[in-house]
C-alpha cells in the first residue's frame, strides 16, 4: 500500500491521465492506472500536477515592510534605496524573523517551496544575516532556503562592506552576491565583480550578482562576470539576475556577449514584475519595457529562471508569493505568446529554477521527492492565464496546504448554477 496517490493528473509535459504513487517522502510509481490503494487519494482528474514553484531571487529581509519608515511616494528603485537605508538601522531580529516567518506562510500556500534570497550586508551589525539564518532554521522541514550575502550599498561603496560580507560568509550565508553597477565608478564595479568571483573560486560558493539593472546601455558588467567565472572555473555555478541593461544594448554587442555568457554557462533570473516597475523611469516615449532579452538568452540554451524579487517593501508595493503572477507578467513583457513559449516561461518557473539553486532530487520522474502541486489548471498555459488556485501543496509525500477551488456563482435563468474557469474556456491544445 502506498502512503499516497494522486489519481489521473495531467503533467507539464504533456502526459495526461495518470497516477502518482508516493511512498514516504519519495514518488514511486507513475502510470496510467495504478490497481494499488493508497492511506490517502487524491482526484486530480483532469487538473495540472506540478513539481513546485521555486523563487531563485528573493529579498526576504525586506518582505511585508511596506511603509517604514514611510511609503515610496515616487515607486522609483532610488527613493526604495533610500527608504531601506533609513530602515536599516532599526531593524532588529525579532522582527525580520516574524515578517519572513508571515512570507513563508504564504509562499507556501502558493506551491513556492524553495526562495533564494538576498540578504543586504551593508549594515556592520548584520542583523539580517542572523534573522535569516534563524528564518532558514525554521522552514527547513517545509521550505528550502538559500541565503546570499549582498552588499546591497555595494561591495566598495558601503562603509565596512568588504569586511562584513565575509562575516556574513563565515556565518553560514551560502552564496556570493554583489552589485557591481551601484558601485561608485565602472573600474570599481568592474573590480567587485573580480574580487566577489576569487572570494567564491577560494570557499567553493556559487556567484549570484545583481548586474547592470539599469537602463544604461554602457553597465557591462555581465560581461566582466562571465569574464571571471571561466577565470577561475566557476562555470555552472554563476548567476546573473536582472541584467536590464541588455534591453538598451545595440544588437551588434549582445550578439557577442551572449555567446560569452552562454560559454561560462551562467544562468540568469529576470524579474518581470520589478523590472518592468522600476526601469525606463527616465524615458518619456518611446518608453522602454525594462527587461532583458529572454527570448534570445533561450534560444542561446542559457538556463533562465524567473524571480519574484519583492513583495510589499520598499522597492514594490504589490506581489503575492504568487510565481504564476511573475510568468503571467512575463509572457506580456517578453511578447512570449505562443504555445512553446508559454510551456518554457513555465519551465522557467520550476525546473530551470531547480536548476539555478542546485536542488536535488526535484522533478516529477519515479525517485523524486514527492514535493508536488495540485492546480486548478489542465495545462502549463491554462495555469499561466488564471493564476491558477494550488488546491493541494504537497511535501515530501504530505500535504501541508490546501485552498478551495475558485468557482463563482450565477443566478441567472436558464444559465449554470457555477462557472469554473478552468473548465469549458481552454482550447482543446
Amino acid at each position: 500500500m502506498f502512503d499516497l496517490i494522486l489519481r489521473q493528473a495531467n503533467l507539464p509535459d504533456g502526459r495526461k491521465g495518470l497516477d502518482i504513487a508516493i511512498s514516504g517522502s519519495k514518488i514511486s510509481e507513475i502510470a496510467p492506472r495504478i490497481e494499488a490503494r493508497a492511506r490517502e487519494e487524491i482526484d486530480a482528474t483532469d487538473r495540472l500536477v506540478t513539481p513546485p514553484f521555486i523563487d531563485p531571487h528573493f529579498h526576504m529581509d525586506a518582505t511585508l515592510s511596506l511603509g517604514l519608515p514611510r511609503m515610496n511616494r515616487s515607486g522609483t528603485l532610488l527613493e526604495g534605496i533610500a527608504l531601506w537605508g533609513e530602515l536599516r538601522p532599526t531593524l532588529t531580529v525579532d522582527a525580520l524573523v516574524s515578517r519572513a516567518l508571515k512570507y513563508c506562510d504564504l509562499a507556501v500556500t502558493q506551491g513556492l517551496l524553495a526562495v533564494r534570497t538576498h540578504v543586504d550586508t551593508s549594515d556592520p551589525r548584520l542583523v539580517t544575516v542572523e534573522a535569516m539564518l534563524e528564518v532558514k532554521r525554521l522552514v527547513a522541514p517545509y521550505l528550502d532556503l538559500q541565503l546570499v550575502a549582498f552588499p546591497q550599498d555595494g561591495y566598495y561603496r558601503a562603509k565596512d562592506g568588504v569586511s562584513s560580507l565575509n562575516r556574513a560568509l563565515d556565518m553560514g550565508v551560502d552564496i556570493v552576491g554583489g552589485i557591481p553597477h551601484f558601485e561608485r565608478t565602472m573600474d570599481e564595479g568592474r573590480a567587485s565583480v573580480e574580487a566577489l568571483c576569487r572570494i567564491a573560486a577560494d570557499r567553493g560558493l556559487p556567484v549570484d550578482m545583481h548586474c547592470d539593472e539599469t537602463d544604461d546601455p554602457l553597465s557591462r558588467h555581465v560581461e566582466t562576470l562571465a569574464a571571471e567565472t571561466v577565470r577561475f572555473g566557476l562555470q555552472g555555478r554563476v548567476a546573473g539576475s536582472h541584467l536590464t541593461s541588455m534591453h538598451s544594448m545595440d544588437n551588434y554587442y549582445v550578439s557577442k556577449l551572449i555567446p560569452l555568457m552562454a560559454e561560462a554557462q551562467m544562468s540568469v533570473i529576470p524579474n518581470p514584475l520589478i523590472n518592468i516597475m522600476l526601469q525606463g523611469r527616465h524615458d518619456a516615449y518611446p518608453k522602454r519595457r525594462g527587461m532583458t532579452r529572454v527570448r534570445e538568452l533561450m534560444a542561446a540554451g542559457l538556463n533562465v529562471s524567473f524571480g519574484h524579487d519583492c513583495v510589499m517593501d520598499p522597492w514594490y508595493s504589490m506581489g503575492s508569493g504568487d510565481m504564476l503572477e511573475v510568468g503571467h507578467m512575463a509572457i506580456h513583457v517578453a511578447q512570449m505568446a505562443s504555445l512553446d513559449e508559454k510551456a518554457a516561461i513555465f519551465q522557467a518557473l520550476t525546473v530551470n529554477s531547480a536548476k539555478t539553486m542546485g536542488l536535488e532530487g526535484y522533478g516529477l520522474e519515479v525517485g523524486c521527492n514527492a514535493d508536488l502541486v495540485l492546480l486548478q489548471a489542465r495545462d502549463p498555459a491554462e495555469a499561466l492565464r488564471l493564476k491558477a488556485v494550488k488546491l493541494a501543496v504537497i511535501r515530501r509525500g504530505r500535504v501541508i496546504a490546501r485552498t478551495p477551488a475558485r468557482v463563482g456563482q450565477l443566478f441567472l435563468d436558464g444559465r449554470p448554477e457555477a462557472v469554473d474557469a478552468s473548465q469549458g474556456f481552454a482550447p482543446d491544445y
